[in-house]
């Protein structure tokens, strides 16, 4: 059954199919989840009960135990979230990145592995329907399908896209040429197993094609009018760097109010710091931009068939430290990467092989990294763990929280223009 907090005081109902001998007492979780609102005018009581068993259900139907599962009716709606029990044996201190394991690698399909991690959530969500909850988890199931397709050439100095669907000029970017469906642009930019090619990106850049991929492919089924508002704004001028964040992307925690060091949405947006600021003067090297996949695996853009794991991210970014090499304008630091890989190959083989030295050495590095990051510009005693996480707006008709800016009037014609051109990056990967 599903566990409905009393809520006598609030004169809302029980659902109909519960009765006083199945009542549950409530025990608070430490588990905030999400909260549909209700439509204004508020419906009627029954109306309210039935969309509540229904979204019930429909978790249900996506794997999602019932026992696993607080309703607790608002005033404004209902707030759906893990029982403490369910946190506990699911997610304890908000711990995501072992969720497969925990639910059985057969059983955690990516929308089980969503919904229950939204339902952990540390921070609650609120969503203004259900139809924006379905969409929100298949935006962040799309997210997680681009990323996972993706490999790229990481650059920092220069940027590629395919001719035969893109253009370029400084003062708009690369957009797509007309007739060349956005979409199947972003997939032709990012996935070489379509494209048969592979293009140079920064990591930042990355990441804003891949979300982007993600929300344009949700908006075939649950926004039409934005997808075609998404193709006309990138024929006209691309959004990037700051102004994707601040048109597309919701950012929860803060430096003040971290979001757990652990606690991971598939299909979040996701930033590791690099902590040592040497290093850090290597150009695209201040951090690393990632997507979290789920199954406790984030995107590895430059190496095909590659993932991520959260220790393993940490142990690379502390490994950049001992890689620096003079970079080719003979100025400037660049990272070795060869050298990097060396070191996590001779520590983890080591660790394998369950050699103290090596035990030793990784339980060093990881109680350095995995702390919380240091502010803008201080290099003290912070980690490369981020306090934030980003995901994808709101996007379904009447209560879309994405406003693109007004076409650009003045496009550059294509003559104008030089497919496959190399800008040279705005913001550091």
């Amino acid at each position: 059954m599903v566990y409905l907090r009393h809520a006598a005081t609030l004169n809302m109902p029980q659902f109909a199919h519960h009765d006083s001998n199945i009542w549950k007492t409530y025990e608070p979780s430490p588990a905030l989840g999400f909260t549909l609102l209700h439509p204004l005018p508020p419906p009627p009581l029954y109306q309210q009960r039935a969309e509540a068993a229904r979204v019930s259900h429909w978790l249900q139907a996506h794997g999602v135990q019932s026992e696993w599962v607080d309703v607790e009716p608002l005033a404004t709606g209902w707030r759906y979230h893990l029982t403490t029990a369910a946190w506990e044996t699911l997610t304890p201190e908000f711990d995501t990145l072992n969720l497969v394991n925990r639910l059985g690698n057969a059983a955690c399909t990516r929308e089980l592995e969503i919904a229950v991690t939204l339902l952990a959530s540390p921070v609650e969500l609120v969503l203004p329907s259900f139809d924006e909850l379905s969409a929100h988890i298949n935006a962040r199931k799309n997210t997680c399908a681009a990323g996972e397709n993706t490999t790229l050439a990481f650059a920092t100095e220069t940027a590629e896209r395919p001719g035969s669907h893109w253009t370029y000029h400084e003062d708009t970017g690369f957009t797509v040429l007309p007739g060349a469906p956005l979409i199947e642009a972003l997939t032709l930019a990012t996935q070489p197993a379509t494209s048969g090619e592979v293009y140079s990106f920064s990591c930042y850049r990355a990441t804003e094609y891949v979300m982007l991929l993600g929300l344009a492919q949700t908006c075939q089924d649950f926004n039409p009018q934005l997808l075609e508002q998404l193709q006309a704004q990138w024929q006209t001028s691309a959004i990037a760097s700051g102004r994707f964040h601040d048109t597309f992307l919701t950012e929860l925690g803060s430096l003040e109010n971290p979001i757990p060091a652990r606690y991971y949405i598939p299909g979040d947006r996701v930033w590791f710091r690099n902590p040592d600021e040497p290093s850090s003067d290597a150009v695209g090297f201040e951090g690393s931009w990632v997507v979290y996949l789920g199954q406790g695996q984030f995107t590895d853009f430059w190496r095909p068939n590659s993932r991520y794991t959260f220790e393993g991210k940490c142990l690379e970014i502390y490994y950049w430290r001992e890689a620096v090499v003079p970079a080719a304008n003979g100025t400037d630091v660049g990272i070795d990467e060869h050298i990097v890989w060396q070191k996590m190959d001779a520590l983890l083989g080591g660790v394998a092989s369950a050699r103290p030295d090596a035990l030793a050495e990784r339980a060093r590095i990881l109680a350095i990294m995995t702390r919380y990051r240091d502010g803008r510009g201080i290099y003290a005693n912070g980690g490369c763990v981020d306090a934030t996480r980003e995901h994808l707006r709101w996007l379904c008709p009447g209560h879309a929280q994405i406003q693109l800016p007004t076409a650009v009037s003045n496009r550059p014609s294509a003559s104008t223009t030089a497919p496959g051109a190399r800008p040279a990056s705005t913001r550091p990967a």
